[in-house]
């Protein structure tokens, strides 16, 4: 079993990569979803139990509508193509972020397979989709408004529990590990509350060309550092 319990990835760099080859942005995302298969299978082997992916962020429907729909489509036909493999595989998949805004056909499609996949165990893949972070806390503050003014509870047992267990009320454990490719060194509104005591690791490589001895990169360095959560470590402490 890896020492990392939840990786994280900002899938960086599909539109630069097709505009650099002179091919269409959507070829970019196409070559996304292949490294998607190459992620989750790496994560597999390595026994990384969950791994969550931003794949589609509430800014981003400022793109180009062209762009949108292909990149739905692809999803779509990700979750159909792959779902019978993903059983076999004993992977899960289920999603994060709004899904009022989705069109039809994927939140039917995305809600199949998650049912279809809902007892998978070796990996759970998150995939982060209409997602920001900030309306994430506002959502999540609402609820224990409204737990309140139901009389639920008292405005002294609001505390980081409680608004952890709103975020994910599947007590998912917050990303030791997030990863961002293409070179940016920015969260972009991914898990703000949950990455507060996670490393991160930037890639320069576009999205579609991470391989797995990028990840092998990336868990190498992460071997290396010293996790203290604010603390001091138990060497330093007893020293001095």
């Amino acid at each position: 079993m890896s020492s990392i319990h939840h990786l994280a990835v900002i899938m960086d760099g599909n539109g630069r990569w097709a505009e650099q080859r002179g091919l269409p942005r959507w070829k970019g995302h196409e070559m996304g979803v292949r490294a998607v298969r190459r992620l989750s299978e790496a994560a597999c082997r390595k026994g990384i139990p969950i791994l969550t992916l931003f794949a589609f962020s509430s800014e981003n429907w400022k793109r180009p509508q062209r762009e949108i729909r292909a990149l739905f489509s692809l999803l779509e036909r990700y979750l159909i193509a792959e779902r019978a493999k993903l059983v076999r595989d004993d992977i899960r998949i289920s999603a994060i972020g709004r899904r009022d805004r989705l069109p039809v056909r994927i939140h039917d499609t995305l809600s199949a397979a998650e049912e279809a996949t809902r007892n998978g165990s070796r990996l759970h893949v998150r995939i982060a989709l209409d997602y920001g972070a900030r309306h994430e806390i506002i959502a999540a503050i609402q609820s224990l408004a409204l737990d309140f003014a139901e009389r639920k509870m008292e405005p002294a047992q609001i505390n980081e529990e409680w608004l952890s267990r709103k975020l994910s009320p599947e007590a998912v454990p917050d990303p030791d590990l997030i990863i961002r490719t293409a070179g940016e060194r920015r969260l972009s509104n991914f898990l703000l509350w949950q990455a507060a005591y996670s490393e991160l690791y930037f890639c320069h490589k576009l999205w579609p060309d991470f391989e797995e001895s990028d990840l092998e990169e990336a868990l190498a360095d992460f071997q290396r550092r010293t996790r203290k959560f604010g603390a001091v470590p138990c060497a330093t402490a007893v020293s001095g």
